[in-house]
């Protein structure tokens, strides 16, 4: 058994030794001990596909009376009260070009709209332990409607709205019984249509699929709403184009769940979104430790490839979507879900959605609780946004085929790179003490290796101030990372690399290496 595991060794590495090898270098990475790694990419074809917007963020409806283990940590950044004058944010939307919002979450299903033929008095949420999600009902004026409409045409977002899926039911045992009342829905869509507000999607109700998070609904029950849903679309964007998404169900992945709504919602649905708090609850003290751990954040794979799975067997052309992830549940938990130390969850969680074809990733959350991209008092970009925003800009649609030969500490994902030539390699070290020299071998390039005068490498090394895990600050390249007075986000500039050396990844760092004098069969 030896000598054929020493043989196997062997064979590898002479087929590595034919592949073209590209190296990069880096600006940091200086720590302990050093070890050597290769990257193989395969450039044959692409695995996965996501769409140009891929990153996402939420907005939700929690008041500031909301609180998780005795810390509230919502402030003013519920829908119905975010300052939506402040340039940061305004800012911080815009440099996406688009950033998709959901706007949704635990409280949806508990609101009503202010249209004019709602019979209700609209009355803000009031805070009643006796209540499901302790909560009482709330109202979304239409005067307010209109402000966050007017908000996000200003910096160019793309709104996935959820609609509250319990109008009309009656819950029983923890059962939502009934069908959807949609009079009240039809109405805020048939005003946000009359005042040509754009609305990327429509999502029915949050968390409501197989045990549900307060109440559940029957996936036979679903697939009728949604398709009642799916009318009231179509008529009330008759002779628009394109007319909006229609999405559900906005829960946790259950497959028999998941099999039998996709099953009878046939056509209705365009996307399929779930949820993802993979951590556990944010009051747990281990959660670094989790994130840390390349076999803890390998189980997400499951959910992943269970769907996957589901809708290629499936008869229909239905999307996957995460529509919502925090991480740790119950909002997060401070100098963990909104510093550093987050984005190896993060990132890892973007590159592997991706690879399982994922169209859209939406992070709980924009602003709010303690897993907010920005800060929720301040609204100052937390590490997580830069990361975000890297992803945005560098890595392009087609998901390429990754290996890494090596330690287990280090996590790599590839795509073609986003808006020019060549691919972009992201690369996490997990390891606290030991810095890799990554080699890149490529399958299927077509061109030469070290031509005359061919372009350097980009690189943008992410890093915390003296490897502080739950530092709020991040460093590009070894520059703190920050808005200016004008609440601009800063730019986000690249070294420019010797294409001979390999990629230093430091200690605890993060790394994307865009590659442009690469040409492979996947990216074109």
């Amino acid at each position: 058994m030896g000598c054929q595991i020493r043989l196997l060794g062997l064979c590898l590495w002479m087929y590595l030794a034919n592949l073209s090898f590209i190296g990069v270098g880096a600006v940091n990475g200086r720590g302990g001990a050093a070890v050597k790694g290769i990257v193989l990419v395969h450039g044959k074809y692409a695995i996965g596909r996501i769409d140009n917007d891929f990153v996402c963020a939420t907005l939700d409806w929690w008041p500031p009376q909301k609180c998780d283990y005795g810390k509230c940590s919502w402030g003013h950044a519920s829908l119905l009260n975010l300052d939506l004058n402040n340039k940061i944010l305004l800012n911080a939307v815009k440099a996406f070009s688009p950033l998709k919002i959901r706007l949704g979450g635990t409280l949806q299903d508990k609101v009503i709209y202010g249209t004019e033929d709602n019979r209700q008095r609209c009355a803000p949420f009031v805070w009643n332990d006796k209540e499901m999600f302790g909560f009482t009902q709330g109202c979304l004026p239409m005067y307010r409607w209109d402000e966050l409409n007017s908000f996000f045409q200003k910096a160019g977002a793309k709104v996935i709205f959820g609609l509250n899926a319990l109008a009309g039911k009656s819950i029983k045992s923890g059962f939502a019984v009934g069908p959807w009342n949609c009079t009240n829905a039809e109405s805020l869509i048939r005003y946000t249509v009359r005042k040509k507000y754009t609305i990327h999607g429509w999502e029915l109700g949050n968390e409501l699929c197989g045990n549900g998070i307060g109440a559940s609904v029957t996936a036979d029950q679903y697939a009728s709403d949604v398709a009642a849903l799916r009318n009231i679309v179509q008529n009330a964007y008759r002779g628009i184009e394109p007319k909006p998404l229609v999405i559900a169900p906005g829960g946790f992945f259950d497959s028999d769940w998941f099999k039998e709504f996709i099953s009878k919602s046939g056509k209705t649905a365009d996307v399929v979104t779930h949820h993802i708090y993979n951590l556990g609850p944010g009051v747990d003290d281990h959660l670094t430790e989790k994130i840390l751990d390349p076999s803890y954040l390998d189980g997400e794979a499951n959910t992943f490839s269970s769907l996957k799975s589901i809708l290629q067997s499936s008869a229909t052309s239905v999307k996957s979507w995460v529509g919502e992830a925090g991480g740790a549940y119950n909002s997060g938990h401070h100098l963990v879900s909104d510093a550093f130390v987050y984005s190896f969850w993060y990132l890892d969680q973007l590159g592997m959605s991706a690879v399982y074809n994922t169209k859209t990733y939406c992070r709980q959350s924009l602003i709010g609780g303690n897993y907010g991209l920005l800060n929720t008092i301040t609204f100052m970009p937390n590490p997580d946004y830069y990361s975000a925003l890297l992803w945005h800009r560098l890595m392009g649609g087609r998901v390429l085929s990754t290996t890494f030969y090596g330690t287990k500490k280090i996590r790599t994902y590839a795509h073609c790179a986003k808006g020019s030539k060549g691919i972009t390699i992201l690369l996490l070290n997990l390891d606290n003490s030991t810095t890799v020299q990554v080699k890149v071998a490529l399958k299927f390039n077509k061109l030469p290796y070290r031509r005359v005068g061919e372009p350097a490498r980009r690189e943008y090394h992410l890093t915390a101030p003296d490897r502080n895990l739950h530092s709020q600050v991040m460093l590009l390249n070894g520059k703190i990372l920050t808005v200016n007075s004008a609440g601009e986000i800063p730019p986000l500039e690249p070294v420019y690399v010797d294409s001979s050396k390999p990629i230093i990844v430091g200690p605890l760092s993060i790394v994307f290496a865009h590659i442009p004098n690469v040409l492979l069969s996947a990216c074109t």
